[in-house]
This record gives C-alpha cells, sequence and structure tokens, in this order.
C-alpha cells in the first residue's frame, strides 16, 4: 500500500494516537493497516474497536480483516473461530473486537484492553469514555483515536491537546488525491463553519443540536424488531428515502405507520451503502409490495431525480411518489412568508417529537442520526440545518410529512 507521508508517520508513531481530519484523507485507511500490524505483532493481546454506531465501528473493522487477510491471512483461524462481525481471532492469540458505543458505554464494559481504537471519536458522548477508560488500567494501553472533528469540548477534543498523544492534522484540502471540483463545490455551498469541520478538519467554536438529547430518549422507544410483530394489512405506511449522492452518503429507508390517527409508528429503518440508483429504485418496489404505501416521498433533486423518473414510469406507484427537492422554497401560508423546504420537514418532525405524536425506533443508528443533526445562522440570518451522518434523520423527517401534508388529512388542526 502506498501510503501519504503523514500516514507513514502514524505508522511509525508508538502510544497513544488522535488523528483529525477532514473527510475522505484516508484516517480509517491507516488505522486499519496499523491496527492488523499490531495484532499480528503482539500475540495474546486484546484490541477493541468502537464507534457510536454498530455500522460505523464496523467499517473499520472490516478494514482491519482485510489487512490482516493480505498480510498475514493464515492467521485467522477458521471454523467455529472464524471471523464475525464482531470478533476476529488470530493463531497467535490476538483478539480483535468491534461494538457499538451506544449512549453510555455499556455493552463494552468488563473487558481488559491492551489497544483501543475509536472511530469517530468526537462524536461518542461522554458517558461512554467513562465506562471503557478504566479498561485500559491494568494493561496501560494505548487509544487510537480518529475522528472529524466537532465542539471545542470533550474528551476528543482534549485528547488533541493532551501532550501524551501524538496528533495529527490532516485537512481534504491537504490530501493528494483531492478532487479539487468536488471540494469547490462543497465550498459553495456549505457555510464556512461546516466547510471548516468537515473538510479542513477544524473544531468549531458551537453548533446548536436540533433535537436535544432529552427529546430523543423520549421518543426513541419502540423496540427494533417492531416490524416482525406488526399487521401489514391494517397498517397505513408511508415510506421516507433519502438518497445516496455521488457515493459519499448511504441511502435510507425510514417506514412509519399512521393507523393510529393520533401517533405516528417508526416500524422499520433500513440503510444501503453505495447503491446504484436502480438499486434504490428496485428496493422501494420490494419493500411497496410488503407494505403497500400511502405514499412514498423521496429527493427529487441531484440523483434521487432518477429514481423518482423511473418510479413515475411504474403504473401502480407512480401516483402514490412525491418528490421532495431540499433546495427549493415553499409557501406557509399560515405565517404568510417563505421558507426552505428542509426547514419545514425538521420542523414537522421536532413538533410532532414535542407532542408526543411521534414514536421512534430505539435503535443507536437512529438516535446518532437524530442527535448529529445540527442549525446555525448564517450571515442574512437564515437558518441552515445540517449535519454528520443525518441520512436517516432525512429518510424519517421525509415519511412524517405525511402528518403535515393537508392532502392527506391527518393532524393538520393541530399545527
Amino acid at each position: 500500500m502506498e501510503l501519504d507521508p503523514w500516514q507513514e508517520e502514524v505508522i511509525a508513531t508508538k502510544g497513544n494516537i488522535c488523528l483529525r481530519s477532514g473527510r475522505q484523507v484516508g484516517k480509517s485507511t491507516v488505522i486499519g493497516l496499523k491496527a492488523a500490524k499490531f495484532a499480528l505483532e503482539n500475540p495474546k493481546k486484546l484490541i477493541m474497536v468502537i464507534s457510536k454506531t454498530e455500522r460505523q465501528a464496523g467499517l473499520l473493522f472490516a478494514k482491519i480483516l482485510m489487512n490482516i487477510h493480505e498480510l498475514d491471512k493464515k492467521q485467522i483461524k477458521s471454523g467455529k473461530d472464524r471471523p464475525t462481525k464482531h470478533i476476529i481471532n488470530l493463531r497467535n492469540g490476538a483478539v480483535i473486537h468491534c461494538l457499538p458505543a451506544g449512549d453510555t458505554g455499556f455493552g463494552i464494559m468488563g473487558f481488559t484492553i491492551d489497544l483501543l481504537i475509536a472511530d469517530e471519536a468526537a462524536f461518542i458522548p461522554e458517558e461512554v469514555w467513562n465506562s471503557i477508560i478504566p479498561a485500559l488500567a491494568v494493561t496501560r494501553g494505548a487509544i487510537w483515536l480518529l475522528s472529524t472533528p466537532f465542539v471545542k469540548q470533550g474528551y476528543y477534543y482534549d485528547c488533541f491537546h493532551d501532550n501524551t498523544f501524538t496528533s495529527f492534522h490532516t485537512s481534504s484540502e491537504d490530501c493528494p488525491r483531492k478532487d479539487e471540483i468536488f471540494l469547490e463545490g462543497k465550498r459553495k455551498n456549505l457555510t464556512k463553519s461546516q466547510y471548516a469541520q468537515m473538510y479542513l478538519g477544524e473544531f468549531v467554536d458551537e453548533f446548536k443540536q436540533f433535537f436535544s438529547d432529552e427529546l430523543i430518549k423520549k421518543c426513541c422507544t419502540l423496540p427494533q424488531n417492531i416490524s416482525n410483530t406488526i399487521s401489514f394489512s391494517g397498517g397505513e405506511y408511508f415510506l421516507g428515502v433519502d438518497i445516496a449522492r455521488m457515493g459519499e452518503d448511504d441511502s435510507t429507508f425510514e417506514i412509519v405507520d399512521r393507523s393510529n390517527k393520533q401517533l405516528l409508528i417508526h416500524v422499520k429503518s433500513e440503510v444501503t451503502s453505495k447503491t446504484l440508483t436502480t438499486d434504490t429504485t428496485r428496493k422501494i418496489i420490494e419493500l411497496d409490495k410488503i407494505y403497500h404505501f400511502k405514499r412514498i416521498f423521496l429527493d427529487s433533486g441531484g440523483v434521487g431525480a432518477g429514481v423518482l423518473d423511473q418510479l413515475l414510469e411504474i403504473d401502480n406507484i407512480k401516483r402514490r411518489v412525491e418528490g421532495i427537492n431540499n433546495s427549493q422554497r415553499s409557501i406557509d401560508n399560515e405565517e404568510g412568508r417563505r421558507k426552505i423546504i428542509k426547514e419545514d420537514l425538521y420542523d414537522n418532525l421536532l413538533k410532532l417529537m414535542e407532542r408526543n405524536m411521534i414514536k421512534l425506533l430505539d435503535d443507536d443508528e437512529v438516535k446518532a442520526s437524530l442527535k448529529g443533526v445540527q442549525f446555525e445562522y448564517n450571515e442574512v440570518g437564515r437558518m441552515i440545518i445540517h449535519g454528520k451522518d443525518d441520512h436517516i434523520a432525512e429518510g424519517v423527517t421525509k415519511a412524517s410529512w405525511c402528518a403535515k401534508d393537508k392532502s392527506l388529512n391527518i393532524f393538520v388542526r393541530t399545527f
């Protein structure tokens, strides 16, 4: 593997490491290689890979396994000890675990760890660090943190400025593989603080969280397997789809049930990665055969336009599909002013949550996506809503738009 100079420094560094960087610079690539080397060269060590969600931790975990396979695949145990999505057992006695940190870190307590690797560490709750750091006390093990940065506070921020850590800062603009056209587009479309955080790898002074932790905790109470217990024939289902753009995001399919006219029920959340628009269209058709959606809401701008066009060619679906373009403006007749559609979507979901008119899945990824939605005001005072890994939140806002759409005659009088 040909490494950039800063990646070679990371490979050679001993002890605690803290990486902060813009997107797509290769931080998980180099840590995946470094962790594989550590496991192969240090018998009988326990390595723990964590992130806020299982999905995020699994991405880095997969890179570690791939590198071990490339470096010395004979070390990987087979049979009953073969790799799973949570553990890799090596013949030298080294073991690599992969677990989601969740909100408290309760599920990762009880281990004695020789090496802790935390991906997107800036977004892991502070309570998690209180749970996991004692696991390194006996072994005096190392900590490797990697993340795009967030606000100027918290464990990750402190570690980056701690002299017991070797810290690295790399922006997307420094990456030799950078796409200048892509970055220029981001500079034009994002606020300065957004671009600084996501692509320059800078800590920001403050972002305001759109959905409070308390509100998320109150609303995210439904069991994850609720879709296995519902009656498909008796529900009134609505689908919200957030479609991946240019391969940089995940596509998500969020389903709500409005059988109870006073309460929306979030029954399913499904995420796909790096799929073609034709795959997304097929997924929508497959889900529709099960749920028989009353309405399907999806992006009508960018890549979503292609999916929308495909669905509009299908006779039994086309009348139930509605495209929502976040870049367009809508008229709020009640307030007599112009608003951005994205603001309408998020404002609608916020009201539903505050008024106990929606229940959401008790799922780490759902909660992390909602928590990651931030807002700020630009130079002219307009609210800008954005977030990291907000694809699930985007899908939920679209699905729950059935509560605001006056043509569906639901909840309208309460808004």
